[in-house]
């Protein structure tokens, strides 16, 4: 269930009904606005009772919450989250572009594409240390070493980065080198790896798993944030349906809908989805077009040669002119870029 406190409501009135909240064992998320105050409670709601929370001072109303998420609910927190990465931020004024390989193949390859994406306005490198692939013979990254070569990028050129993360003992690497860690497709839903995100300190990037409802996202993102943990951005990636000519099918839907059900910023995958380095820029177009707080794009200097994912990665080139393309899009759409 929700509180909404009387416009203006006393921060002694606050304090009372959060107290009998938290007495009861139950936690309290508050979100306060320009006037009015709403306390959210998260737990077990019979144990406390709505006839004594109605009658406390400054209460105005109890709304209940049917969804089984909480903390990433827009009830619970209406206005906009804003998610700050490294010396930059992911929310509802700017267009944040992540970009970079894949995978890291060699530290002269990332940092090539490093300054590349940096000039080209990217305030993001991301790049992969550990690729959970679907062959066990394929590369499956450089891992702490990759790492290492993030950080490297990052002093370099004063980009942020982004690293999935696999395991518990990836998180551990993770956390020394990188501005903020991601949670794959595959492992949207490990529950036990969500934890341990969520127990990081770092922000969180969680991809939509291939066959996932919107509703078992934001309960996968509900894992971290009950972790402590409430920078958690959600990237659209593309799911798994019958059609078969893209690599999976981007569901530009879901930001809308995400907008309605939380408060958590929304980025769109337009390179994993579509799997085709001919789509991502009408598809990163339409998602700007569709509110998305940010993108996330493969780019590589030589694709044809690349370790993981050369076909959906764009050359240097093709990202430097899909950016100066964007920067209509974002002005429509109120948002700031480059």
């Amino acid at each position: 269930m929700i509180i909404i406190m009387k416009p203006n409501a006393a921060e002694a009135s606050i304090h009372a009904v959060s107290d009998y909240i938290t007495q009861n064992g139950l936690a309290v998320h508050l979100s306060h606005g320009t006037e009015v105050s709403i306390i959210g409670v998260v737990g077990d709601k019979s144990r406390l009772s709505s006839d004594t929370i109605a009658f406390m001072k400054d209460v105005d109303r109890i709304v209940p919450v049917t969804e089984s998420y909480k903390l990433s609910n827009r009830k619970f927190q209406p206005s906009p989250t804003t998610v700050k990465v490294g010396n930059t931020s992911i929310g509802p004024d700017s267009m944040t572009i992540m970009a970079g390989p894949c995978a890291v193949e060699s530290e002269e390859q990332l940092m090539i594409i490093a300054q590349s994406v940096k000039a080209s306005g990217a305030s993001i490198l991301r790049g992969g240390a550990y690729k959970p692939r679907t062959s066990p013979y394929s590369f499956q990254g450089l891992e702490e070493e990759g790492l290492r070569y993030m950080q490297n990028a990052a002093k370099e050129t004063g980009l942020s980065t982004i690293c999935e993360v696999v395991s518990l003992e990836a998180i551990n690497s993770a956390v020394k080198y990188v501005d903020m860690i991601q949670i794959g497709a595959r492992n949207m839903q490990n529950f036990i790896l969500l934890k341990e995100a969520g127990r990081s300190g770092l922000p969180v990037l969680l991809k939509r798993g291939l066959c996932a409802t919107i509703d078992e996202w934001l309960n996968a993102a509900e894992y971290i944030m009950a972790e402590g943990n409430p920078n958690v951005v959600l990237c659209e990636r593309g799911i798994r349906t019958y059609e078969t000519t893209t690599r999976n099918t981007l569901d530009l839907s879901a930001v809308p809908v995400l907008k309605e059900k939380t408060h958590l910023p929304v980025i769109v995958d337009p390179s994993h989805s579509t799997g085709h380095y001919k789509y991502v820029a009408p598809m990163a177009k339409a998602a700007v077009a569709a509110d998305a707080d940010g993108l996330m794009i493969e780019v590589h200097n030589d694709p044809a040669h690349a370790l993981s994912d050369g076909p959906q990665s764009l050359t240097c080139e093709k990202f430097d002119r899909l950016t100066k393309d964007l920067k209509p899009f974002c002005e429509l759409m109120g948002r700031s870029f480059l």
